[in-house]
């Protein structure tokens, strides 16, 4: 890890520290933030294949690119979402965000006052608190 990595993480539980949230679910946070990245970028496809979601199912699979042949594996997203709600459960005033696009962070803190009445999460959520 370098120092500015370092310095970012530890300024972002400084944030959440604010917020009432324990260092532990700051970490835990962060851990579900990484697993939805890499789901969301695997989704979109490697050079070695994608995820792909059964239609009747709802089961994931690895659509290898060479052999074209779907192999079953664990939904990592599943337990990320599950973890995040067990955590967000335990912090009533705030809410989550997550945000299915690779190329930015996937996971969002939004506080009371970050989405205007009334209005959609999907427009706003970066006035929330950005989990890497």
């Amino acid at each position: 890890m370098t120092r500015k990595e370092a310095m970012r993480q530890a300024l972002q539980q400084d944030v959440l520290h604010k917020l009432g949230i324990t260092r532990e679910h700051a970490e835990d946070l962060r851990r579900i933030s990484m697993t939805l990245h890499s789901w969301f970028e695997r989704e979109c496809g490697t050079s070695n294949g994608c995820i792909e979601r059964d239609e009747a199912t709802g089961k994931p699979c690895w659509l290898n690119s060479h052999s074209m042949r779907r192999y079953p594996i664990r939904d990592m997203e599943k337990g990320a979402n599950k973890r995040l709600a067990a955590i967000m459960a335990k912090y009533p005033t705030l809410s989550s965000y997550i945000q299915g696009d690779p190329r930015g962070a996937a996971l969002y803190i939004l506080r009371p006052n970050d989405v205007p009445t009334g209005q959609n999460a999907n427009a706003y959520y970066n006035r929330g608190i950005c989990i890497y």
